[in-house]
């Protein structure tokens, strides 16, 4: 435990619980959670922090399994001072980190922006999905980015474009200890109402197939490519190997979708996890196919 920090403007908590925080509802506390006022006050604070002090980003906590022993070091929330989203040039929406991505694509559909529907359906903030290179329904990150503004684990604070980030599937060469702060994505020519029209029909799908009002994480689990799985989806893996409904402790396979794991009421980090691997290794078993976790899984076990 650390037991000095650097002097900030924003907020500073000691033994922070994570739980309340993420999807899961589980998970132990931070040894710090550190809300800055603004971009200055992070740099400012990674500036004048042991940089042997662990520092990790935490976004809606939608793609993150944070293990009941806690998150060491420093968890960086980027919160109200980092959500906005305005238009800033022709076609382009200028995004703080914080931003939802429902708050970007109604931005988007407001100023005549289409393309950006698809951020609709991606349950987090702009830093984790340009982290992440998010994506759903034919659309990715990589699409739409043309660049994003990063505080490094020194405090510098530098532009990224979409080539820097070197983007593949959910997954970006940000630099290690990067914290995401802003970001731009761009767009096409679109009439709000139809716009609307696609936002309203990804939604009503995410609703119809996906367990939303469950305690989750989020899809669990990459699809693995094409020529590896025959084509088949991460999902149909884990159900043809039999575990649509599988339980350890208080976690469940997803009745509604087999990628996603749920907290049925009290589970630890642990049960999530351990049900994770076990359903990775019925997977292999059954298909030969290695499942790679999508989700996050941080802190101490």
């Amino acid at each position: 435990m650390i037991d000095t920090l650097p002097k900030v403007r924003g907020r500073l908590t000691r033994d922070a619980p994570l739980a309340p925080l993420v999807w899961f509802k589980s998970g132990g506390a931070a040894d710090w959670l550190f809300e800055p006022a603004d971009a200055d006050d992070l740099r400012d604070f990674l500036c004048a922090l042991d940089p042997e002090v662990p520092v990790m980003a935490l976004g809606l906590g939608s793609n993150m399994i944070v293990r009941d022993g806690g998150v060491p070091g420093v968890v960086v929330r980027l919160g109200k001072a980092f959500a906005k989203v305005a238009r800033s040039a022709n076609l382009t929406l200028d995004c703080g980190a914080g931003a939802s991505g429902i708050l970007v694509s109604s931005t988007a559909r407001d100023n005549g922006i289409a393309g950006l529907e698809f951020l609709r359906s991606i349950p987090g903030t702009v830093g984790g999905f340009v982290r992440m290179n998010g994506g759903a329904y034919g659309s990715e990150v990589k699409d739409v980015l043309v660049d994003c503004d990063v505080v490094l684990r020194d405090g510098s604070l530098r532009k990224l474009s979409v080539e820097d980030l070197h983007y593949s599937y959910r997954h970006s060469e940000l630099p290690d200890g990067a914290i995401v702060v802003g970001a731009r994505f761009r767009g096409r020519p679109g009439k709000p109402e139809d716009i609307q029209t696609e936002m309203d029909r990804i939604a009503a799908s995410r609703e119809q197939s996906q367990p939303l009002r469950s305690k989750t994480g989020g899809s669990t689990f990459k699809n693995p490519p094409p020529e590896i799985s025959g084509g088949h989806k991460a999902w149909q893996l884990v159900d043809a190997a039999g575990c649509r409904g599988l339980k350890i402790g208080g976690a469940q396979v997803s009745e509604k979708h087999t990628n996603f794991l749920i907290n049925t009421g009290d589970a630890s980090s642990a049960d999530i996890e351990a049900l994770g691997e076990e359903v990775r290794r019925r997977v292999r078993e059954n298909s030969g196919i290695e499942l790679e976790w999508e989700i996050e899984r941080m802190g101490r076990a």
